[in-house]
């Protein structure tokens, strides 16, 4: 289970992961013992229909895990909050204070995590290890609950155990993703990466909500730590080739900071990300408790509400490729950067009755998950290919130290001023706040960038 696309970097294709390796290959032929013109038809509508990634053995088994994966993602976004909003009564300031526990670990630990998955040679283990630990994390929930004994104390203790797990995963994925891709399909790769999650996760919340209404929200989670071991199993089902560990030497831990501190597009995305991370996080931090409290929308209906958004990200996943292609990999990833926050100033304009309320959102949730996906394909393929292997995890761990550090302190920015100013004046300050990331990005390379540069280009970025 991740999170939104990480920096990852060139690697050579293995033979598992390489065009020659297509298992369709030796598919029936017309005019062939065995084959009919019938089947050859098949076979040849099959492999139109089905991308030539997803019929590479490792990376559909990959993509299968990041699939399952993505609904159980979804169904914590919307129940965990419910669980301390409807069942611990939690208020703008501990609603703040769950999401920042979350994310607070990539602040304190994404660095360091980066460092040491670069001088390991089995990162995939030790991803399978953090899903395993983020399912029995999960499962605690319905336990204390179950007894009688549950507190904020523990949602606090479980979302910031799970988020420290969460960045051994990332740091250890962006490798793994490189591994199974080959370089001359990193967009192709995280469109079907980022698109299937869009696509699975378009049933998450609407299942959770769904889950909320017939049973207690905590035990709704069970279902998200299932799909944490579905993920585990289908990692434990691989064998890519890994990049070797890299030896310890002086100055690695500060390596993945002076990479993107010396790239021009790495700190330009790094700033303009870490700006639209801190407002929207804000509006992340209030938006259940303002949907459900301000707005009056049942724990159902604010699944579907947010359902939308993952329709949306399948429709970006689905066009992204064709956009950068039309307009070139830079002017995409800034169109993303405005197209993403933009349909949020829909959010704390929404009033009025139900059906207003709830075609305002949809059409807000909507918009920014096409705006979310486009960034996010765009910007993990320029990262896929500026990286270096060398450096790939400690970059990772770098970017996410900043890029997620900056969530917790949003969210906590958000309860704040939800608080003080009401959670309607706090949520037009975020959203209008996350409109203007996309100028750090104009002085930079990024905007000219036709097609995506090479790695051994990274000096002249």
């Amino acid at each position: 289970m991740t999170a939104a696309t990480e920096p990852t970097g060139t690697h050579p294709s293995t033979p598992a992961a390489s065009p020659a390796s297509d298992p369709t290959d030796n598919a029936e032929r017309p005019g062939t013992p065995g084959g009919s013109d019938r089947s050859g038809r098949t076979g040849r509508l099959g492999r139109r229909l089905i991308p030539p990634l997803l019929r590479v053995t490792e990376f559909r088994r990959y993509w299968t895990g990041q699939t399952i994966s993505a609904v159980g993602d979804q169904i914590t976004t919307i129940v965990l909050p419910l669980v301390a909003v409807s069942t611990l009564h939690a208020d703008a300031g501990r609603m703040g204070l769950l999401t920042a526990a979350g994310w607070l670990p990539s602040l304190l630990f994404a660095l360091h995590a980066g460092t040491w998955a670069d001088g390991r040679s089995d990162r995939r283990r030790v991803m399978i290890v953090a899903d395993i630990a983020r399912a029995v994390l999960l499962l605690t929930v319905p336990l204390a609950f179950v007894l009688g004994v549950l507190t904020l104390t523990q949602l606090f203790v479980v979302a910031f155990a799970m988020g420290t797990f969460a960045v051994l995963f990332d740091v250890c994925n962006a490798p793994l993703f490189v591994a199974v891709v080959p370089n001359e399909r990193y967009v192709e790769g995280n469109s079907l990466v980022n698109g299937s999650r869009a696509m699975s996760s378009a049933a998450g919340p609407g299942l959770g909500g769904a889950l909320v209404q017939l049973l207690a929200a905590p035990l709704a989670l069970v279902a998200d730590a299932l799909s944490f071991l579905a993920s585990a199993f289908a990692l434990g089902s691989i064998r890519p080739t890994e990049p070797p560990a890299e030896p310890k030497t002086r100055g690695r831990i500060s390596a993945g900071l002076r990479f993107i501190a010396d790239t021009p597009i790495m700190r330009a995305a790094l700033l303009g990300t870490a700006t639209v991370n801190l407002f929207t996080f804000m509006i992340a931090a209030l938006f259940v408790l303002y949907a459900t409290t301000e707005l009056g929308l049942s724990a159902g209906l604010l699944g579907a509400v947010l359902s939308a958004g993952a329709l949306g990200g399948l429709i970006g996943a689905t066009v992204t490729a064709r956009i950068s292609r039309r307009i070139g990999i830079g002017r995409a990833v800034v169109l993303g950067m405005i197209a993403y926050p933009a349909p949020l100033l829909l959010v704390p304009a929404a009033r009025g009755g139900t059906l207003a309320v709830v075609a305002l959102l949809l059409a807000a949730v909507f918009g920014s998950g096409i705006g979310v996906m486009l960034l996010d394909i765009t910007v993990g393929s320029l990262f896929a290919a500026v990286i270096p292997d060398r450096l790939r995890s400690r970059v990772s761990g770098a970017y996410q130290a900043v890029n997620y550090g900056i969530r917790p302190l949003g969210s906590i920015l958000g309860g704040l001023l939800g608080s003080t100013l009401g959670l309607r004046p706090a949520l037009w300050v975020a959203a209008i706040g996350a409109l203007t990331s996309f100028l750090w990005l104009l002085p930079s390379p990024i905007p000219g960038l036709r097609n995506l540069p090479d790695a051994q280009e990274e000096k002249g970025l």
